[in-house]
């Protein structure tokens, strides 16, 4: 009987563990930008204070292009105004966690139960598209993207299911006396793949942030989508 009692007391604790390891793995900080800030004897990261947060899901074969052999996916950004700098973070998988006001693909509407994930590898990237009037798949393709930044792995980021730190960030200062650095007016875009070369499968959470407010800032995940926010 004392041996049945330390058994089921043995299970509730490994379960018990489980489930505080798995929120753990899903609880995702504020974001931070560049700035620092010393509160008592800790130095903290300021939150960056407009956040836009979009969830999606990945399949294999839904990819927008293949760069160096990868399968590239993109999301789409219009900025509105001259930034100081933006922020860039993805999660996968979603899990549990929970994202006020986050925008939602349809994707991830029927996918949001799925546990598959990728490792995340992103690229923040400018256009020379500088009106939203112009905002079309002809000038997109044919539209001169620069990658400003890019991050495999974050040891900011919540760890992955295998218990691996695989999700990605990055943060872009601008360079305001570089017109090829600066972060203007313009359409951006965030890539994501995998740092491996291989399918991208799995929900993400993708959020783009900046320390001001933009007013008028949109994000999709097609064109379609931002020029329908942008209305």
């Amino acid at each position: 009987m004392i041996k049945q009692i330390t058994k089921i007391s043995l299970t509730i604790v490994v379960l018990t563990l489980a489930l505080l390891s798995e929120s753990k793995a899903q609880k995702l900080d504020k974001f931070g930008s560049s700035t620092e800030k010393s509160v008592g004897p800790k130095t903290i990261r300021v939150p960056y204070t407009d956040v836009i947060s979009y969830l999606g899901y990945a399949a294999p074969g839904n990819e927008d292009a293949v760069v160096d052999d990868k399968k590239f996916y993109y999301i789409y950004i219009w900025v509105p105004a001259v930034a100081p700098e933006l922020g860039v973070r993805m999660m996968s998988p979603v899990g549990n966690t929970k994202i006020k006001n986050a925008l939602e693909s349809a994707d991830f509407q029927d996918q949001k139960g799925s546990k598959d994930y990728f490792d995340t590898y992103i690229t923040l990237e400018r256009s020379d598209i500088v009106s939203k009037d112009n905002i079309n798949q002809n000038a997109v393709d044919n539209a001169n993207w620069v990658v400003l930044e890019r991050n495999d792995d974050s040891s900011e980021m919540p760890k992955q299911p295998s218990g691996s730190s695989y999700n990605s960030l990055l943060r872009y200062k601008s360079e305001a006396s570089n017109p090829a650095k600066a972060l203007t007016v313009g359409l951006y875009r965030v890539g994501f793949t995998t740092y491996k070369r291989g399918e991208v499968n799995g929900t993400f959470l993708a959020e783009v942030a900046a320390p001001i407010k933009l007013p008028g800032v949109a994000m999709a995940k097609t064109l379609d989508e931002l020029n329908e926010q942008l209305k």
